[in-house]
């Protein structure tokens, strides 16, 4: 029987340690595998946090209005056959083996070989043709000008959710520049919605549509929520834009800023109509109800309460510490942390000390070179206040049942999707 592992050593033994995205490696190599991501219509998203929540909703609306719809997102949780869902199921090893190996015999010796990422997207978009797509939600993987997904020559929609900085090292270190790589997805006549976050880039956003001849949307301006509701059961709210009105939508994903990442959701719907006729009231509704996405305020246990959480920068640990102080307020917390070395953990601590005054436990991810040791997270932590003396596990499972040991009320796990992908199943 064939394995994820099997697949992993395909793709590293044909890929290049290249992290800088460059278009002419992967169009090369999509050239000569016939162009598969040209058959079908897509929905392209990028920004800096939402995008997969985002893609997740809109993947199922598709889904429920009879299109053969794959999404495809990075990174995976567990293995890399998360990154590629066909109507929400995942592909068996044997079939990503087969794309794989077809994509690799591409690959002429001596050439510049294409990125990990390039070499799996090129796979996915093999798997896509395969699989007779109509309609793909495909999540840009590192900024989005020379990321690989935007070969995408049949787009419907152009998404971009919110904007912050992160991956500064290979997108700039301005919020400006981060966003000109992501802004520059856009495609003459073709719908561009931005989810208007962070608005001081509304003005860049409207000027890069006009200079592309693209229809430029902004959620922010152009729509408005109402009677919006947020629980640990999930979020209710009604959506008012131009092109659609809903009352009552209810969503699985918990936390207010999934209210946000819906309402963009919603509006770029609103506007793929044309492309994809199928779409109705009751589709929409039905799609994003059934939307899920694990890892992003995930409740696993009840008893004792654990959450776990992937955001790993500034905005995405702002967005969840807002979330948990209003579904559940007043809660004895504990968070159990782990980072990657290249990411602004201190930043992170500070918001975590002075929004949700938790105890805190940190730890690593196993097997991960870029994460961070137990020991420089605590050095980190001793100028901001917790509730407890804070303590460094090596294994994260270790990290878990010293809090369950110490009856907190809410066990938050944070700080990185390597750690939630790594503690998700032995937890």
């Amino acid at each position: 029987m064939k394995t994820f592992d099997e697949l992993e050593e395909i793709l590293y033994s044909h890929s290049s340690n290249e992290i800088i995205p460059g278009l002419e490696r992967i169009s090369r190599l999509l050239e000569r595998l016939g162009s598969p991501q040209n058959t079908f219509k897509a929905v392209h998203i990028v920004g800096t946090n939402g995008k997969g929540s985002t893609g997740a909703f809109i993947s199922s609306v598709l889904k429920e209005s009879g299109y053969n719809t794959c999404f495809y997102s990075s990174p995976h949780l567990e293995s890399p056959g998360e990154r590629l869902l066909i109507n929400g199921e995942a592909l068996s090893p044997s079939e990503w083996i087969e794309a794989a190996d077809l994509a690799a015999s591409k690959i002429i010796p001596g050439e510049d070989k294409p990125s990990y990422f390039e070499l799996l997207t090129a796979c996915a978009f093999i798997l896509a043709r395969e699989h007779n797509i109509e309609s793909g939600v495909i999540e840009a993987g590192l900024g989005g000008k020379l990321d690989a997904t935007n070969l995408l020559a049949n787009t419907a929609c152009s998404v971009i959710a919110s904007i912050s900085i992160d991956h500064t090292e290979y997108l700039g270190s301005t919020l400006e520049s981060i966003a000109s790589e992501k802004f520059a997805v856009v495609k003459k006549n073709t719908p561009a919605v931005f989810s208007g976050v962070d608005e001081s880039l509304i003005p860049m956003f409207k000027t890069f549509c006009r200079d592309n001849k693209a229809l430029p949307f902004i959620v922010s301006e152009q729509s408005r929520l109402e009677n919006v509701n947020i629980s640990p059961e999930g979020n209710t709210f009604d959506f008012y834009s131009p092109n659609l009105e809903l009352q009552r939508v209810k969503t699985n994903l918990i936390g207010a800023y999934q209210v946000k990442n819906a309402a963009l959701a919603l509006f770029a719907i609103s506007l793929m109509r044309e492309s994809f006729p199928n779409i109705s009231r009751e589709s929409i509704l039905t799609g994003m109800l059934k939307a899920s996405w694990p890892g992003r305020l995930e409740i696993i246990s009840r008893e004792p309460l654990i959450i776990l959480d992937g955001g790993h920068n500034l905005d995405g640990v702002k967005n969840l510490c807002e979330s948990v102080k209003t579904l559940w307020p007043d809660k004895n917390i504990c968070v159990i942390y782990a980072a990657m070395r290249d990411k602004d953990y201190k930043g992170c601590l500070e918001l975590f000390s002075t929004e949700l005054h938790p105890a805190v436990y940190f730890t690593t991810v196993p097997g991960i070179k870029r994460a961070a040791s137990p020991e420089e997270l605590l050095n980190a932590a001793k100028v901001f206040e917790w509730r407890n003396e804070p303590e460094g596990f090596n294994l994260p499972v270790d990290a878990v049942n010293r809090a369950r040991e110490s009856n907190y009320d809410l066990i938050l796990v944070c700080g990185s999707l390597y750690l939630i992908g790594y503690i998700r199943p032995k937890i």
